[in-house]
């Protein structure tokens, strides 16, 4: 019985028919297909408070649990009463959108730890927002996973859950292994990232949720008539293998802020509205299915062309672009990492911008199957793209709201707020933030850069003793790169001088 061990995706099999031997030797696991007590917990209990999406089209093994743990409630007083606790807390959350409803258990029971304790992974001011806002259902679950016996019952139905892992294990290898050979991506394991697909006949076939925490991707999922949705498992692990290409490229993706003003009025997550890696990452995905989509000749070529233009009206306003760079790249023996700095470089903004600005967009958009793509962080990252394209006030306002609710780094917010207030030209406000910075921050380059800018300031108040004193700190501080370097021995030499013309970019020198 393999009990609560994981269910590893071995391809080496597929491999062996499809690849060289070679290839297939240095095949490692990629995607794991697993279940997790804890998950199954979260999950039982909010179905036997009133969790009914999509019970009647459900795996029958639901059914069967709901009515074992209704039976417990009924016999154990004791159980009845951790109900009613349970309970009430589920009614005092509720939302109004069942897909919500169900998201912000499965993103509480992906950090929480093993039963019956059910401790936190993290800590609570690390916990995504919808986990942390039923984080107070945990005593409560704790009473009723001991008074309902569910170890007992998860046990008696882990043959079920093997076997549904068991029946979807050759089709999730098989789109694995096409994807890859699409991509002309190494068929290979990613070294210190884990890809987990747990399956959960709890929860409602139709709601796939998955999150991103780190590096690492985890997705709950359950079978539609003993089948899993394998388009979406696609969808994650192609974010999975894309999210990390563009978190390497920042200044890449900053000069394509002027598109996202285009899009302002799509129906799409706000996320997608002020972070361009993450309407850059969908984009490109929503392109990839569109060439995947199966089917021969031109009728076909008009669907897969429709589809990419469909994401465009949803507001992914860029899937028509790597489409027509898609079409050229199935041609070229190059991989997709390749290619891919030099098809962010050559994105005519304008044109792009033009593009949006003339599409007609849809009323709503499908909901994104990775709801939490970042960690609490990316209101940071927001505000830093915001401060990019020169919108001072909403830069301002997320980097005073991360650093307010402690999201994210906190020398890095109150260091974009020093350069907010220099562009703004309020040399009082920019030097309080930039101490504040080198108290808060660990990161040589802040502290290095905040002693720059702080030599800057006290060279235009005529205090060049002070100035030359911070210098010599930036030279101090650690940070390796020339531009630092430079700009320090430049201090050294001869006290700062404002150029006549002051351009917003100067703030940006030290990246």
């Amino acid at each position: 019985m393999l009990g609560r061990q994981r269910r590893i995706l071995l391809l080496v099999t597929l491999l062996c028919v499809y690849l060289a031997p070679s290839a297939a030797a240095q095949q490692t696991t990629k995607v794991t297909l697993d279940t997790s007590e804890t998950i199954f917990s979260v999950m039982t209990a909010i179905n036997a408070c009133g969790y009914d999406q999509e019970l009647s089209v459900s795996d029958p093994v639901r059914a069967q649990i709901r009515a074992e743990v209704a039976k417990q409630i009924e016999d154990s007083p004791e159980a009845g009463a951790a109900a009613r606790q349970l309970c009430r807390f589920y009614r005092e959350h509720q939302q109004s959108d069942s897909g919500r409803e169900l998201a912000q258990y499965l993103s509480l029971a992906l950090n929480l730890g093993e039963p019956p304790a059910f401790v936190p992974k993290v800590k609570d001011a690390d916990l995504p927002p919808d986990a942390f806002n039923v984080l107070g259902v945990v005593p409560a679950l704790q009473r009723f996973y001991t008074a309902t016996n569910l170890h007992g019952i998860w046990l008696r139905h882990q043959k079920d859950y093997d076997a549904l892992i068991s029946r979807n294990h050759e089709a999730v290898a098989k789109m694995l292994l096409a994807t890859d050979v699409y991509l002309k991506i190494p068929i290979t394991g990613y070294v210190g990232r884990e890809f987990v697909v747990y399956v959960e006949p709890m929860a409602a076939p139709a709601q796939t949720n998955a999150r991103n925490y780190g590096a690492d991707y985890f997705m709950v999922i359950s079978p539609d008539h003993g089948q899993l949705n394998i388009e979406q498992i696609r969808h994650t692990y192609l974010h999975f293998s894309l999210d990390p290409l563009a978190m390497k490229r920042p200044s890449s993706l900053r000069r394509l802020a002027p598109i996202l003003e285009a899009i302002k009025t799509a129906p799409l997550d706000e996320n997608y509205k002020t972070d361009a890696s993450l309407l850059v990452t969908e984009s490109l995905i929503r392109a990839i299915e569109a060439r995947l989509e199966p089917g021969k000749g031109k009728d076909a070529d008009l669907r897969r062309e429709q589809k990419a233009n469909e994401a465009a009206k949803e507001g992914f306003v860029l899937a028509p672009y790597f489409y027509e760079k898609l079409v050229a790249f199935e041609k070229d023996p190059a991989g997709l990492k390749d290619v891919y700095a030099d098809w962010l470089y050559y994105i005519d903004i304008d044109k792009e911008k033009k593009r949006a600005s003339n599409t007609e967009f849809k009323n709503s958009a499908a909901p994104e199957v990775v709801r939490a793509s970042r960690p609490k962080a990316e209101l940071l990252e927001q505000a830093e793209i915001r401060f990019s394209a020169g919108d001072l006030v909403q830069a301002k306002e997320l980097a005073q709201k991360a650093l307010d609710t402690q999201q994210g780094d906190s020398g890095r917010a109150l260091f974009l707020l020093a350069q907010i207030a220099t562009v703004s030209k309020d040399m009082q406000g920019a030097q309080g933030y930039f101490e504040k910075t080198l108290e808060a921050a660990s990161e040589p380059r802040l502290q290095a850069w905040s002693h720059i800018y702080l030599g800057r300031i006290f060279d235009l108040k005529a205090e060049r003793e002070t100035a030359l004193k911070h210098y010599r700190a930036a030279l101090d501080a650690g940070d390796p790169t020339p531009a630092t370097k430079a700009a320090a021995e430049r201090g050294l030499k001869q006290p700062y001088e404002p150029p006549v013309s002051r351009q917003q970019t100067e703030t940006n020198e030290e990246n």
